[in-house]
């Protein structure tokens, strides 16, 4: 009889789907690989959303979503995985946000629902078809949940925080017409 039960598989293939997701989009702004546009395409991007310097976010998005998906698929350090996960698409979501909810008009409902599976499978822990089950929990103590998810809040409260200050100064120096035509 097994050690397991459909609870753990139920978490495996969250794991590997929301994992394997954020992995790939990882891969796309580190690598380029899957039609994306690597380091310098994706610092470009950044930039004209905000975030500066362009190519220092990219990798910081790059990394949280390669490395917290490929941890999280794995089901290794999942309090941390699922962190660095939330943050990078609370980033996202920032960006999407003033176009509504909704994935076909741009909205940031795609970054929420990774975001959010991530920080449900942050708080669930893995399940016992793990790597932390495997290494006895050494990853996964109880501690390390409030501490990713305090690290992750503050550093994307400041992330975020500097680029909606970059994207209002800009804005300031933008006058509006005083007719219209």
């Amino acid at each position: 009889m097994p050690s397991y039960d459909r609870r753990d598989v139920g978490l495996l293939l969250l794991r590997l789907g929301a994992g394997g997701v954020l992995a790939a989009h990882g891969a796309q702004k580190l690598f380029g690989w899957f039609g994306g546009h690597g380091l310098e395409g994706t610092g470009q991007f950044m930039e004209t959303v905000g975030y500066a310097p362009g190519k220092a976010s990219a990798t910081a998005a790059g990394l949280a979503e390669a490395g917290g998906g490929t941890l999280l698929a794995l089901g290794l350090a999942t309090p941390a995985a699922g962190a660095a996960a939330v943050g990078a698409m609370a980033g996202a979501a920032a960006v999407h946000t003033p176009n509504g909810f909704f994935n076909q008009e741009g909205g940031y409902e795609y970054a929420a629902t990774l975001g959010l599976t991530a920080a449900g499978l942050a708080v669930t822990g893995a399940g016992r078809l793990s790597l932390d089950h495997a290494l006895g929990h050494v990853l996964d103590r109880s501690w390390m949940l409030p501490a990713a998810f305090g690290v992750t809040a503050a550093a994307t409260a400041l992330v975020v925080g500097a680029r909606n200050r970059r994207l209002r100064r800009a804005k300031e120096g933008e006058q509006e017409p005083l007719f219209e035509e």
